[in-house]
């Protein structure tokens, strides 16, 4: 009947005879012919149940029934959800009246459902994550449902607690953590709890007033004794409370407020890393969910953490100390390579970036680990592998504790059970199953060790421990002025003198114990980091003295003296140190921008991203991920988070810049799609914030109106030709009769509401916040300029611009597009755009107009240095005389030939002027040649933080060349 000729001897022998007790048990209870009526093919499954579990084998000999009725209702084949769980222990428990009844109901509860879970496990007919869960939900619906019950019964003796001042019964809110709080728990979790309620007060309506303290206290009590107490029919689950507040010694519930205030004031890494997994529990009237959010900010920073690394390396060590201790080295979860790592892998990363990545805030690994594969935390391989292998781990350790229920995490050391887990697994005997334990075993240490290992230099020892003695300053200062030298310091006197005030500075005087060892470890990190530079860009024009890179950087070391994380985060990631060395050595702006927004430190983890700036429509991806986190009545929030996200990516182009990995036409883009969609986002920020205040702006009938509103952009915004510190020039539009008002409770003229639109965008751009400000904007070249109305209608600035423009405003429309807002609109304006420029004009005027203007330029704006000096932008010859002329041959030309009016980019514009046949082909090779030139060298002066000038000589034949066209184009 039973077959299990293909078991190995040892495993058959031992297997024959648990059926044959089994098939007795069935012989005394007069089950023999029920069972043979059951579906074939649960014979062979409780075969592979019993080689599987000594648990099921001694239940099923004690309780023949209890099989035959798992096989009878199919509950054996079928899955569970979550109602299911609880219909099944409702039918239970339905009629009982006292803890007395409860208890054993519970425990042959869980006999039963315990016994489908692991047959279920053993013969592959669940995964690991429908096992982990369907443990987690039974002990989600016995801690519920028991609680409920409880809550009853005690009534009429303790009374009811309220919240204060209502007649709202108070629920006790239950925190599972551990792998209950993550629904991952295996064969034989204990369950790690938490008891808090929300408020303090007294009970109502019982024989006794208790306090609420004393009231949830004894609830919990008896909750623990209905579960953890061993009786004849055994347990429910083993209860550990000792994750609360103080452990063993701390009450056994406490309210809100308290254990908000124990987090904040006494909570320790440990704590926080507990809490990741923290889960309410049951009907909690939402009081759970509330409780969680209080205690957010203590588990997830709103910073990039890495100083949480310290820690977790802290308490593996003192994890690995007590297995060698105890000789559990063989121990599947606390061991070398064992789950406790994967788990240490995954919460690092959510401890460190979870209150910025706030996917990384649930509690289930496999879910964790999913989300740092798509944030590229880790390589998409490795992340494949760990998942993998603890699949396998957590699958081993179902095999080790099924034997006997027993919670265990240890290899067997006994050659019959070796053999009953390696044959559960698929493997043909233990030596095989070891092989491939031990091989995993050591995949699995190195991405931890790579993790959390302590970070070491990787070469050159020798000029390294000069750079530990310089910091220490063991030695007297010849000697160290004699290290500063052998690094690589061109002036040891004036580097020993940075390094020593940096010492000696009050800052560093009052920092506390643990920022000081971070910072002792991060110096001579920077020390040798920075005297690297030399060597690293020898082959570079902008070769920077490590002395003067130095220097910037611990301008930065003393910005973050107070803010040690971000010490932990560069003493942690030594490519991210390298990278911050190289680009204060290449880029004094990038230095001034880094050490203003010590946040930004964060975009140096990633050197793939950072090389590689997303395109715009994942620009606008992130940017919406990023405002989505964010409550929308929360202004503050979402501006901070937009001037985060601008700098960070300007940043990531400065990068790219300086590692010669994007080309400038890329970079002027680059910036111009990120202020595009900047702008975007700011209009559907402060539309929402009007809509809600005013309602929105209608028509004729009453009738809401779409957002018939663009923000046009002029200039280099509009020329997609936006540098890193360019401001934005731009014109606000609507296209809705201003005579009617908006429909809200606080309704205005739609014009007012236009207005009020502009000045709220206006504040989110230009507002000086910690951050900066996000955007400087000048809105000179609106309809009759400062003393015109901020926001025009689109027939109002048509007529603006036909009738009262000068050509000056002309040619600034030549550059003018629309850069956000309605689609719709945005097309009626370019119609207009391109009817302005493509009028007839007198080419005498025209030509008077623009050399007037080029002259009024010169005059105000040219270099003050005559000769000596060539100003790039404004001088004769550079880059606003190709502007010029670009915009004289779109208005001089735009009636005859309107596809010249297209364009807003001076290379574009250029090369349509070359097709048209208005310049000849190799006057536009020069123009775009030398424009190309002056915008680069501009471009890398900003990178220096110098002007837009240099030395007369240079660039004389491209300046020489562009006024010959000039003089042949307008005389």
């Amino acid at each position: 009947m039973f077959a299990t000729d293909h078991l190995p001897v040892l495993i058959k022998n031992a297997v024959d005879k648990s059926i044959a007790d089994f098939e007795q048990a069935l012989e005394s209870a007069s089950l023999r012919e029920p069972f043979n009526n059951v579906h074939t093919r649960i014979q062979g499954e409780l075969v592979s149940a019993f080689v599987a579990s000594d648990y099921v084998a001694s239940l099923a000999q004690r309780k023949p029934q209890l099989i035959l009725d798992l096989a009878t209702s199919g509950d054996l084949w079928r899955s569970y959800d979550e109602g299911i769980w609880w219909q099944k222990l409702q039918q239970k428990t339905q009629a009982l009246e006292d803890e007395q009844a409860l208890s054993p109901a519970l425990r042959l509860f869980r006999q039963r459902e315990m016994t489908r879970v692991i047959w279920r496990d053993a013969n592959g007919l669940a995964q690991f994550q429908e096992t982990t869960l369907d443990l987690s939900l039974m002990a989600d619906v016995c801690i519920d449902h028991s609680l409920s019950k409880l809550y009853q019964w005690h009534k009429p003796q303790w009374g009811t607690p309220f919240y204060p001042g209502t007649d709202r019964e108070m629920p006790m809110v239950v925190l599972g953590m551990g792998k209950l709080g993550a629904k991952e728990l295996n064969l034989s979790s204990d369950i790690d709890l938490i008891f808090a309620y929300a408020q303090e007060g007294e009970t109502r309506g019982g024989r006794r007033q208790l306090d609420h303290r004393d009231y949830f206290t004894r609830l919990g009590q008896k909750l623990i004794k209905l579960l953890d107490e061993t009786t004849v029919e055994g347990f429910v689950f083993r209860v550990d409370m000792r994750l609360r507040p103080y452990g063993n010694s701390g009450a056994l519930a406490l309210n809100f407020n308290a254990l908000e205030s124990y987090y904040e004031d006494h909570g320790r890494e440990w704590e926080r890393y507990a809490m990741i997994k923290a889960r309410a529990i049951g009907t909690d009237n939402g009081d759970g969910d509330q409780l969680l959010d209080l205690l957010k900010p203590f588990v997830y920073r709103r910073y990039v953490d890495f100083g949480v690394i310290e820690a977790l390396r802290d308490m593996k060590s003192r994890i690995n100390q007590e297995v060698l201790r105890r000789g559990n080295q063989d121990n599947v979860k606390l061991g070398a390579g064992g789950i406790r790592e994967i788990e240490f892998i995954a919460q690092v990363f959510q401890l460190i970036r979870g209150g910025q990545d706030i996917e990384l805030q649930q509690s289930n690994l496999m879910q964790v680990m999913a989300v740092i594969g798509e944030l590229q935390l880790l390589p998409e391989t490795v992340v494949d592998g760990l998942c993998a292998d603890y699949v396998f781990l957590r699958n081993l350790e179902h095999r080790i504790q099924a034997l006997q229920d027993r919670q265990t995490q240890q290899l067997p050391d006994d050659e019959l059970s070796q053999w009953r887990v390696a044959y559960g697994l698929g493997f043909q005997n233990w030596n095989q199953f070891t092989s491939f334990f031990h091989q995993l075993r050591q995949r699995v240490r190195a991405h931890f060790d790579d993790l959390i290992a302590l970070p070491q230099f990787q070469e050159d020892s020798t000029s390294q421990n000069k750079a530990v003695a310089i910091w220490q300053a063991d030695t007297v200062q010849e000697e160290i002025e004699q290290n500063l030298i052998e690094l690589g310091y061109e002036d040891p006197s004036q580097a020993w003198r940075v390094i020593h005030e940096l010492k000696v500075s009050r800052g560093v005087e009052l920092l506390q114990a643990m920022a000081r060892d971070r910072l002792d470890r991060l110096m001579p990190l920077l020390i040798y980091a920075c005297a690297q530079q030399q060597q690293q860009q020898q082959q570079q024009q902008q070769q920077q003295q490590p002395g003067v890179t130095l220097q910037r950087v611990i301008g930065l070391v003393e910005a973050i003296l107070r803010r040690s994380a971000y010490m932990a985060l560069l003493v942690e990631n030594l490519h991210c140190l390298n990278r911050l060395a190289l680009l204060f050595s290449a880029s004094p702006w990038v230095a001034e921008v880094i050490t203003q927004h010590p946040m930004l430190l964060d975009e140096l983890l990633n050197e793939a991203a950072l090389l590689a700036p997303p395109d715009k429509e994942e620009l606008q991806n992130q940017l919406r991920q990023v405002l989505l986190r964010i409550p929308e009545d929360d202004l503050e929030a979402q501006m901070y988070a937009l001037r985060q996200f601008k700098l960070s990516h300007v940043l990531r182009v400065a990068a790219s810049e300086l590692a010669e990995t994007m080309p400038l036409m890329k970079v002027s883009d680059y910036l111009t799609w990120l202020a595009e969609v900047v702008l975007e986002a700011v209009l559907d920020l402060a539309w929402g914030q009007m809509v809600a205040k005013y309602g929105n702006p209608t028509a004729a009938d009453g009738s809401p109106c779409p957002r018939d509103f663009v923000m046009v952009g002029y200039g280099k915004l509009g020329g997609i030709e936006l540098s890193y510190r360019s401001d934005l020039d731009l014109v606000f539009i609507h296209d809705l009769p201003t005579n009617f008002s908006t429909d809200g409770d606080k309704a205005v003229d739609n014009g007012v509401f236009f207005a009020r639109l502009g000045q709220r965008i206006i504040r989110i751009l230009t507002s000086r916040m910690a951050s900066g400000v996000l955007y400087v904007t000048d809105m000179r070249l609106r309809p009759s300029g400062n003393s015109g109305l901020l926001v025009s209608s689109l027939s109002s600035f048509r007529e603006y611009q036909m009738e009262k423009a000068w050509s000056w405003e002309h040619q600034a429309l030549v550059r003018a597009r629309v850069v956000a807002g309605n689609p719709v609109l945005a097309r009626k304006f370019e119609q207009i755009r391109q009817l302005i420029l493509s009028q007839c004009r007198d080419e005498s005027r025209l030509t008077q107009d623009v050399l007037a203007m080029r002259a009024k330029m010169l005059g105000h704006l040219a270099s003050s240095k005559g000769e000596q000096v060539f100003d790039l932008k404004q001088d004769l010859g550079g880059i606003v005389d190709i502007e010029f002329l670009a915009q004289y041959l779109v208005l001089r030309y735009g009636h005859h030939n309107p596809a010249i009016t297209r364009w807003t980019d001076n290379m574009r514009i250029l090369d349509s002027a070359a097709d048209l046949g208005m310049l000849e082909a190799e006057q536009v090779k020069v123009l775009q040649a030398a424009y190309l030139q002056y915008r680069s060298q501009i471009h890398r002066l900003a990178l220096q933080n110098r002007p837009s000038q240099l030395e007369a000589s240079l660039f004389a034949k491209e300046r020489r060349q562009v006024r010959e066209i000039w003089s042949q184009t307008l005389g």
